[in-house]
């Protein structure tokens, strides 16, 4: 774990989306995948600050790999 994505898409509900852009996540942000649970539930880290998120939410955020 604590490998470095950029996010792509964000691709749920509008009211989902606006929250997630309060949090700072939004297209071309950098994003740090600290743990994984079995359940879906992913934990994230964005300037700074760790975030879980749910399967449902973590599902529609598209992501690649950060350059090195």
């Amino acid at each position: 774990m604590g490998k470095s994505y950029q996010v792509e898409k964000v691709d749920v509900a509008a009211s989902i989306t606006r929250r997630l852009e309060a949090l700072g996540i939004n297209q071309g942000i950098a994003v740090q995948v600290m743990n994984r649970k079995r359940t879906g539930t992913v934990i994230i880290k964005v300037r700074g600050t760790w975030l879980a998120l749910g399967a449902g939410i973590a599902a529609g955020i598209q992501v690649k790999e950060a350059a090195q």
